[in-house]
């Protein structure tokens, strides 16, 4: 065992706010994630709609706040109109993006319907790969508009009386990705994203837009990008996005698990350009980051192994696409980019792990009627979403460090506090492989405490991962000791942990 860690804390400390959206995913028409994953007609929980109870179930427990629809690279393609009126008259398409062939029968009042049920608020993203202003201007007014003109009374023909009432819109997806369906350059983008702001504004001045920044940080147009779609677009949007996706190297372990350090650089970086820029919202306020799409994925198979598969041959309806099985390890990486999020709370006003079932996913389904299931990512996301409520606080985290070879030395535990009245929860990432830690949490006065713990499960490794016949990686009880305001516990190697700590009066 290491040398004991201290974590001080003053639960007294002014911190901002956790923004609740900070908990979004992520539905694309992508792989299984719609088709066989939140919607199989045939399955034995089905409803008359088509969706799996099994799934939505799920969703409630994991406790996601908004959900961003309908894509992603599947929306730089997307008629929308193709997904609304009778189910029967809608039609089939190439789905170019994916490879795929899609069949409308899940489009904009099913799924609204469904995230209502659900419990998410939408973000629905408008195509500016091949279409423009006008088309976006359209969905909004068919979406938000309550009555009296062509498109607002063709939705209440399509059976919704009452507006969508969707408040969070996406300007595009990613394009500045050469893979993306009307790639364009910054300008180009910034242009036609200003335009469809613009205008999307002239008919609904509550909304609030996303600006979509670079698809990684690793993009050759990182940083130029952002200055040039803000420059267009300050005084117009509300949100700049940020991408971000780690995988592990095998010979590097140790830089996987410090990627939360990698999502702080990046968040910082972008926040510097908005800052740099003066970038303001419709309001005079300053413009938030948008993390709309971040979470571990084997992206080195998807290009290598995958892919040349998926892009050849016949076009199916929902294959298989980057269902990654998630192991101990990674679930640590997650609960520590929850922590990167959370300690960025003053830049990042929301954001989607992506994505929500089967595709890169904490949720998974098998096919033919069989069952949904927990990945080990499940756990950190639902436990921070859970118990993260008030305001963030900072934390000093005075123990051992860990050498990484991409991210220099790092804490081994990574930590951060959220109070809301006189409750605290510490959420904490042990980085080391190999050693257990003592830790002594110093609060002031506490009353009581309690913590669960995700890590290796007993007589497994850190690549065991969880499947539809067992769930060995799960929430486990944490010892506390709790003496002259001091909690005293153990971290094992390779494990998140969440502590909730009462005050005393």
């Amino acid at each position: 065992m290491t040398s004991p860690t201290r974590i001080s804390i003053d639960p007294h400390q002014t911190g901002h706010e956790v923004p609740r959206r900070l908990f979004g995913t992520f539905v694309e028409h992508m792989g299984r994630c719609v088709y066989d994953g939140i919607h199989s007609p045939g399955h034995a929980t089905a409803d008359d709609a088509g969706f799996r109870a099994d799934v939505l179930d799920l969703v409630r427990e994991l406790g996601a706040t908004v959900v961003r629809y309908p894509g992603g690279n599947f929306v730089s393609g997307y008629r929308w109109e193709d997904g609304v009126g009778p189910r029967a008259e809608r039609p089939v398409r190439l789905e170019a993006a994916w490879h795929s062939t899609e069949t409308n029968q899940v489009g904009l009042h099913e799924f609204a319907e469904w995230a209502d049920a659900a419990g998410l608020e939408v973000m629905e993203a408008v195509n500016l790969g091949t279409r423009g202003v006008a088309e976006a201007a359209d969905l909004l007014e068919y979406a938000n508009h309550p009555s009296g003109t062509a498109l607002s009374d063709r939705r209440r023909a399509n059976g919704r009386d009452e507006p969508f009432g969707i408040r969070l819109w996406c300007l595009g997806n990613e394009m500045d990705g050469p893979w993306q369906i009307g790639h364009k350059t910054a300008d180009e983008y910034g242009r036609l994203a200003a335009e469809t702001a613009r205008m999307m504004r002239f008919l609904d001045p509550g909304i609030e837009l996303v600006a979509a920044g670079s698809s990684n940080h690793e993009m050759p147009t990182f940083g130029d990008w952002e200055r040039t779609v803000l420059r267009h677009t300050a005084g117009l949007v509300d949100h700049i996005s940020v991408h971000a996706y780690y995988e592990e190297d095998p010979s590097d372990p140790a830089s996987f698990l410090a990627s939360g350090a990698a999502l702080d650089r990046y968040i910082g970086e972008v926040a510097g350009i908005i800052d740099e820029v003066d970038a303001r919202t419709p309001d005079g306020g300053r413009i938030g980051i948008s993390v709309d799409e971040w979470n571990v994925w084997n992206q080195t198979r998807w290009n290598e192994v995958d892919k040349p598969r998926v892009f050849t041959g016949d076009w199916p309806i929902a294959p298989r696409l980057i269902e990654d099985d998630y192991t101990v390890t990674d679930a640590v990486v997650v609960g520590s980019l929850l922590i990167t999020l959370l300690r960025r709370a003053d830049r990042v006003s929301m954001a989607n792990l992506a994505q929500l079932v089967n595709v890169i996913a904490p949720i998974r389904t098998e096919p033919d009627g069989g069952p949904a299931w927990r990945q080990t990512t499940f756990h950190p996301f639902r436990l921070t979403a859970e118990a993260a409520t008030g305001r963030v606080v900072p934390v000093r985290v005075d123990g051992a460090r860990i050498a990484t070879a991409r991210h220099g030395r790092v804490d081994a535990i990574d930590a951060i506090a959220t109070v809301d009245g006189d409750e605290v929860h510490v959420f904490l990432a042990h980085r080391d492989l190999d050693s257990a830690t003592e830790v002594e949490l110093d609060l002031g006065a506490v009353a009581s405490a309690e913590a669960v713990v995700i890590t290796v499960p007993e007589g497994g490794d850190r690549h065991t991962t969880n499947s539809a016949d067992a769930e060995p990686v799960s929430p486990l009880a944490l010892a506390v000791e709790v003496a002259d305001g001091i909690l005293r516990f153990t971290l094992p190697p390779l494990a998140w942990a969440r502590v909730r700590v009462q005050l005393a009066a």
